[in-house]
């Protein structure tokens, strides 16, 4: 019986050991909000943490306060009255590339699918991403998706509403080194 139970213990530490992660702390996530006739309102992270495991399971979490806008004002008003960045200082996403093979990329179309979190509401999205391999052996992942602001409790002004977009065009873009 014992000899039983350490073959399985010796069998999942196998596994776990032989599956591949990939991992970003420097993932770009960018998002425009922009109508036409009015100032952009635009920003990027370039912080964006990502975590792919060899299953096609995948995780990312940014710090809202990450964002970078050209206008200082404009991600003051971000941070303080509509992501309330200090209450909900994080947003996340979990979930699953469809289909996912890291030893055979080759800009690839896929599904991602799953739970995207933010200001403490969780919504699934699905979208359509490319997957690639670069010349230095990291994965390329870019993608985009929309978002619309109300879904996450982020109230616009009245003031303002006409100058922000409907719908918020969320682009993803990292580079993800294998974790040894």
């Amino acid at each position: 019986m014992k000899s039983r139970a350490l073959l399985a213990v010796f069998l999942l530490t196998y596994s776990v050991c032989l599956s591949q992660k990939f991992i970003s702390r420097t993932g770009i996530t960018k998002f425009s909000a922009s109508t036409e006739s009015f100032e952009p309102v635009e920003a990027i992270s370039k912080s964006t943490s990502v975590l792919l495991n060899s299953d096609g399971k995948i995780a990312t979490q940014l710090y809202i306060s990450t964002f970078s806008f050209r206008l200082a004002l404009m991600q003051e008003h971000f941070n303080e009255n509509y992501m309330e960045s200090d209450e909900f200082p994080k947003a996340s996403f979990v979930g699953t590339i469809e289909q996912f093979d890291a030893s055979h990329l080759k800009k690839i179309s896929h599904i991602l699918r799953g739970k995207l979190t933010i200001k403490g509401i969780s919504k699934m999205i699905q979208t359509k991403i490319e997957l690639k391999k670069s010349l230095n052996n990291k994965i390329i992942l870019k993608g985009m998706f929309t978002v619309a602001p109300q879904e996450f409790n982020i109230k616009i002004p009245s003031i303002v509403r006409k100058k922000i977009a409907d719908q918020i065009i969320v682009t993803i873009d990292y580079e993800l080194s294998e974790k040894k």
